[in-house]
Order: C-alpha cells, then structure tokens, then sequence
C-alpha cells in the first residue's frame, strides 16, 4: 500500500477499485512488449480467463450498487484509494518499455 490513506469507501465501492487494479494487473501480465524479456503464451492464456472472470465481476458489483441506490460514484474518492492501493504504479507498468 501506498503512503496515503484508504478513504472511507462502501464495501462495494471498495471491491470495485480491487477489482479494477486486478484487471489493471492482468492486462499488464497480457502485454507481450513487457519488460521481462520473454512473452509466455499459457500466462497469457490464464490471464485472459482471468481477466474475463474479473469483467464480470465487477458487472456484478455495479448491479448490486445500482439496486442499493448507489448511482454516483465519486472519483476523487476513488482514485485516493487506487492510490492508497498502489494503484499509481500498478497502472504505470501499462506502459510500453522504453525504446
């Protein structure tokens, strides 16, 4: 976890940002420019699965806040938490290496 605080989140908009930085791991893993050196296919494979599992997922989590009323979500809020996640470096492994 990051230096900063977790914000107060509800349970589903907690496991909203979980998920989502999942998602962010995944499609890292899903990158075949990473900086490894080596693209492994069945690593590939599995996070694809996974990352479809996760997708669904958070649908789910959307559904459930939708039904308790929750139709607004703060991303200040949010993004302060992705940070206290280590969402800051999570989301920059995204990018391309260097050329």
């Amino acid at each position: 976890m990051a230096d900063e605080e977790l914000p107060a989140l509800t349970r589903a908009e907690q496991e909203l940002v979980e998920r989502y930085l999942r998602i962010v791991d995944l499609v890292v893993r899903l990158n075949p420019a990473r900086d490894s050196g080596h693209f492994d296919v069945m690593g590939c494979l599995l996070a694809a699965q996974a990352l479809t599992a996760e997708a669904r997922a958070i649908g789910t989590v959307a559904e459930t806040m939708r039904e308790r009323g929750e139709n607004e979500l703060h991303a200040g809020t949010l993004a302060r938490a992705m940070r206290a996640m280590d969402g800051e470096r999570r989301i920059a492994r995204l990018r391309l290496p260097p050329g």
